[in-house]
């Protein structure tokens, strides 16, 4: 169990400097390279955070249960309650930290360092219960505390790295975002439509990294009041105002056509 411990909290380390790289590559903005900006780093470094973690976890998992088929594994109780204890604190420490942060990919690293807290307290408890075993004289029973902690926490670890992996899939593929997200642009974007007479409005909506994904087009009839440029331009300025009260980087296309094949 110190083993996946340790391990966790190294590979945490080494993925936490991953998201440092990440994030400089990001907060260097769009380029001739780069035309759209570098967003894209942000979901990309959390699916191979959550591969690795899921890889260690898998790993530690299949070792465990053959301890367990083997008769168990004698720990150093009281050693490992030490380490256990240091490790809860620095890892508490760590995660209060990174909680302060809106950073995507820091929010990550929180939720990363959190499960490395709970595991370390998983570990305290875990070896003190040991620890009560062998002084009830029940050694036996004691050596099957230490792989029975490692499946319980590989097993329930594995959640976190799958939820991690799936929606930063979601962001990597441009899968359209959470109605919670979306559902205000549409609204507003309906509402312009019937303020000015447009006859349809499609809208899409994605996200990757902290960078938001609009694109809006605006079916112009032969009723609709707004039909200049300027207008237009004001029509855009609307909709960037609404998402400027939202906690993401935008990038907005709004277009105007008269025919329904350009804008669908």
């Amino acid at each position: 169990m110190i083993v996946f411990d340790g391990l966790y909290s190294f590979v945490s380390v080494l993925l936490s400097l991953v998201s440092v790289a990440a994030v400089r590559t990001i907060e260097r903005g769009a380029d001739e390279r780069y035309p759209f900006g570098r967003h894209a780093w942000e979901p990309l470094t959390v699916i191979l955070k959550a591969v690795s973690l899921a890889t260690l976890c898998g790993y530690a998992l299949v070792g465990a249960v053959g301890d367990i088929l083997a008769g168990g594994k004698q720990p150093e109780t009281v050693p490992a309650v030490l380490y256990a204890l240091l490790a809860t604190v620095g890892a508490w420490l760590m995660t209060r930290y990174l909680r302060s942060s809106q950073d995507g990919l820091v929010r990550a690293e929180a939720a990363q360092w959190w499960m490395d807290t709970l595991l370390s307290v998983g570990v305290l408890l875990g070896f003190l219960l040991a620890l009560g075993l062998e002084a009830a004289g029940q050694p036996a029973l004691a050596g099957y505390v230490d792989p029975g902690m490692v499946i319980l926490f590989s097993a329930l670890f594995l959640r976190m790295p799958v939820r991690l992996f799936t929606r930063s899939l979601r962001e990597v593929l441009s899968i359209s975002v959470d109605p919670a997200l979306s559902g205000g642009i549409e609204t507003a974007a309906n509402g312009i439509a019937e303020q000015y007479r447009f006859e349809e409005v499609f809208t899409r909506v994605a996200k990757i990294g902290d960078q938001l994904d609009v694109e809006i087009d605006f079916v112009v009839g032969p009723d609709s009041t707004a039909r200049e440029v300027t207008e237009f331009d004001r029509i855009r300025q609307q909709i960037s105002d609404i998402l400027d009260t939202m906690p993401h980087e935008k990038w907005m296309t709004v277009s105007f056509t008269a025919e329904r094949r350009w804008a669908h």
